[in-house]
């Protein structure tokens, strides 16, 4: 498998479970506070320059879409979808 262009395929990491003040415990899906995710890089496009692959980063939750590959499930984003490099 290999991306091309300005493309990254990643696996998003699960998020842990945030407790509110008022003691209900949230999923990652019910925090709308929370814009990006975090996620490891399976593979760079041809025209990426400074993600490579293993590497982890913080992605726009709304950005890419999923895509299933030999039964694995990924998601697909683009270069500048990218916020946080870790």
């Amino acid at each position: 498998m290999r991306a091309v262009g300005k493309y990254i395929v990643i696996k998003p990491l699960k998020e842990v479970n945030v407790k509110t003040e008022g003691g209900l415990i949230l999923s990652d899906k019910q925090r709308e506070d929370i814009r990006y995710r975090q996620a490891s890089v399976i593979n760079t496009g041809t025209a990426v320059d400074h993600i490579k692959k293993g590497d982890n980063i913080y992605y726009d939750k709304s950005a890419g879409f999923g895509i299933e590959i030999e039964n694995k499930h990924y998601t697909v984003i683009k270069e500048f979808d990218v916020v946080v490099i870790l």
